[in-house]
């Protein structure tokens, strides 16, 4: 779905994280950077995957990443998943899809017969100089932290 590949320099973004602080791509410069996007908080397939990075946050740190969510969800959705589920990431809240469609992750979706558009789910590794070290578009929800980590 998407027209980015390994090599490409990341999209340039900015939005808004559950409690409303400003993230973008500048705030990560010399860090490695997971942006995993996800069609929906608080969903049977998303919750899998949120929480499986969850429980491999402390290794993710241990190699240098930081990771962020990303979902069209509302800050009030977003905060909810996170007090939820626990979840030790930011989560932005892109209601006006700039950093889904700066990614370009939005688009026709089947499910059940039924067509309509919506995010696709797909993870980003961002090396320390901005560029996309891997696009990850076959997201394995509950083991998604070692498709990362490989």
């Amino acid at each position: 779905m998407t027209h980015l590949k390994p090599g490409d320099k990341a999209p340039n973004f900015k939005a808004l994280d559950q409690d409303g602080k400003l993230h973008q791509l500048s705030d990560y410069k010399g860090k490695k950077l997971v942006v995993f996007f996800y069609p929906a908080a608080d969903t049977p397939s998303c919750t899998n995957e949120a929480c499986n990075l969850r429980d491999n946050y402390q290794t993710f740190q241990a190699q240098g990443y930081e990771l962020l969510g990303v979902s069209a969800d509302t800050q009030k959705k977003q905060a909810k998943f996170i007090t939820k589920y626990n979840l030790p990431f930011p989560l932005l809240a892109d209601e006006d899809k700039s950093v889904i469609n700066a990614f370009g992750v939005w688009g026709p979706k089947k499910f059940m017969g039924r067509e309509y558009d919506g995010i696709h789910r797909t993870t980003f590794v961002i090396n320390e100089k901005g560029i996309l070290e891997e696009v990850i578009e076959k997201v394995k929800t509950k083991e998604h932290a070692a498709q990362i980590l490989k």
